[in-house]
C-alpha cells in the first residue's frame, strides 16, 4: 500500500495565487489545504496534524508573523514564509520567530516547492540520524539527538527545529570552524544564496538563547569571512 501524502497547509489570503500555487504543489505529491484566515489556521494547527505549513507574511486580520509567533507557543511544525520582495525585516523577523525558510513573491511554484523538500529531507535525516544516537556534550552543553533537546547545565534551552539543527552541527564540530556554507548544507538541506542570512540569524537566535545561562560568554564564535565555531568550554 503506498504512503500517504504529505500533508500541507497553505496559508494565504491571495486566493488566485493560492490557487496556482496549490495545484502545482499538489502535482508534486503533497496533500494541499488551502485556509484564507490567518485564526483559522492556528485553529487548525491545534487540532490536527500536519506535515509543513506554507504562510503568507501579508495577511488581513492578523498577519502571518503573529500567526508565527502564537504557533511556536504550541508547535514546531515546520513553516516556509511567503515574504514581500526585498523586505529584509519581515524576513529576518520570521526567522527570529522560528521559521525554517522563507521564499519572497512573487515565486517561482518549483522553486517553492524545492524550498519544502529541502526542509523535510532535512527533517527527515535527523530523525533517522536521531533514533542512532545519544547525547552529545560539550562542557556544560548537552543536546540529545533523539528527542531534539538541548540544555545547558541542567536548564532545558527552547530552540525551534532549525536552531536546534544548527547547534547540533556545531557541536558535532566542536572546536572546528564550520563554513556558513556547510552549515546552511547541513542544518538547512540547502546551499546559501547570494544575500542569504538565514545561517547568521539563526546562529545569532541560538547565542541569545545561551547567554544568560553561560553568563554571557560567546559559546559559538563568528570566524570572519569563514563561518562558526562552537569552543569547548
Amino acid at each position: 500500500m503506498p504512503d500517504a501524502p504529505l500533508s500541507l497547509l497553505l496559508v494565504d489570503d491571495d486566493h488566485e495565487l493560492s490557487a496556482l500555487l496549490g495545484e502545482y504543489i499538489a502535482n508534486e505529491g503533497f496533500a494541499v489545504e488551502h485556509l484564507s484566515d490567518g485564526a483559522q489556521a492556528l485553529e487548525r494547527l491545534r487540532n490536527a496534524r500536519v506535515d509543513i505549513v506554507v504562510l503568507d507574511v501579508m495577511m488581513p486580520l492578523m498577519s502571518g508573523i503573529e500567526v508565527l509567533r502564537r504557533l511556536r507557543a504550541f508547535s514546531g511544525v515546520p513553516v516556509l514564509m511567503l515574504t514581500a520582495r526585498g523586505d529584509d525585516i519581515d524576513c529576518v523577523l520570521a526567522l527570529e520567530l522560528g521559521a525554517d525558510d522563507y521564499v519572497q513573491k512573487p515565486c517561482a511554484p518549483r522553486e517553492l516547492v524545492a524550498r519544502l523538500r529541502a526542509i523535510l529531507r532535512r527533517m527527515s535525516a535527523l530523525r533517522t540520524h536521531a533514533a542512532a544516537s545519544g547525547s552529545i556534550v560539550v562542557g556544560a552543553l548537552a543536546v540529545w539527538p533523539q528527542r531534539r533537546a538541548a540544555e545547558y547545565g541542567s536548564t532545558p534551552i527552547a530552540l525551534t527545529s532549525t536552531e536546534y539543527s544548527l547547534l547540533e552541527v556545531l557541536m558535532r564540530h566542536a572546536g572546528s570552524v564550520v563554513s556558513k556554507n556547510d552549515l546552511s548544507l547541513k542544518a538547512l538541506g540547502r546551499a546559501m544564496g547570494p544575500y542569504d542570512r538565514n545561517v547568521d540569524v539563526h546562529v545569532s537566535a541560538i547565542r541569545q538563547k545561551i547567554a544568560p545561562l553561560s553568563g554571557g560568554r560567546a559559546l559559538i564564535q563568528t570566524v570572519r569571512g569563514v563561518g562558526y565555531q562552537l569552543v569547548r568550554d
